[in-house]
């Protein structure tokens, strides 16, 4: 008899509601911690961007190139980090992180040479390279951390899903395998017990044991065995009834 699925199917159904509101939590988590890295990435470019800007226009840039300069240079930042990301595991990857890398000292360098030259004569040489640097190390960090949270969710929605399937399936296969075991032998005992029956009809209109084994695709000796039995029965239940009636 075939196992009933619904225990497991409920169970799949339970635990995957339960996996639907983790997906939900983490999604709505690292939705907030992507609107937040946004807001600090907006705010390092601004400022790296202002310091580029005056450094390309003290440079001898004209004011209307000077805005420019550090889109270009902190513009190779972001688009490295992304491409980073994406080939991770490639042998390609190796050029978007020589871009990366040198877009970062070019950034931090540029925006560390325009605090030493604007900064007021008060202002130590160090802490004002310092500060400087600041901003477009942030950028580069944020930046690599917004594109790692926005991949995050879709891998992780899949995984669960998949292993739900296969631990609801992992249950199911059991109770299925034993019902087609018990239905085997069910089917093989009534083909057994259709062929006895056969045989002693075939045996009572007069066929041989061989030609009512050749009929039913049995050995003739387990023809033999099925008359044996039942002959003994005939005789214990005839010896029974003489019993019965001998006053």
């Amino acid at each position: 008899m075939v196992q009933p699925l619904g225990n497991p199917a409920v169970h799949g159904v339970g635990e995957g509601g339960a996996v639907t509101r983790e997906i939900g939590a983490r999604r709505w988590a690292a939705m907030t911690a992507v609107a937040g890295t946004v807001f600090i990435a907006a705010g390092a470019f601004w400022l790296s961007f202002t310091s580029l800007a005056d450094l390309a226009a003290r440079s001898g840039i004209g004011a209307g190139q000077a805005w420019a300069w550090p889109l270009i240079v902190d513009g190779i930042i972001v688009v490295a980090t992304v491409a980073v990301v994406a080939l991770a595991g490639q042998r390609s990857a190796w050029y978007p992180w020589a871009l990366l890398v040198g877009g970062a000292l070019l950034s931090v360098t540029a925006n560390a040479i325009h605090a030493v030259v604007a900064a007021d004569a008060d202002v130590p040489r160090i802490l004002a390279a310092s500060v400087a640097a600041v901003p477009p190390v942030v950028l580069l960090a944020i930046t690599h951390l917004t594109v790692i949270l926005t991949r995050t969710p879709e891998t992780d929605t899949k995984a669960p899903a998949v292993a739900s399937f296969s631990t609801v399936a992992a249950e199911a296969m059991p109770a299925l395998l034993s019902g087609d075991a018990e239905l085997s032998a069910h089917d093989e005992g009534t083909a057994a017990t259709d062929r006895r029956a056969r045989g002693r009809e075939l045996r009572e209109a007069g066929w041989s044991n061989k030609r009512i084994a050749r009929e039913l695709g049995v050995h003739p000796s387990t023809v033999g065995r099925w008359f044996a039995v039942a002959h003994l029965t005939d005789t214990t239940d005839t010896a029974d009834e003489r019993e019965e009636t001998t006053p």
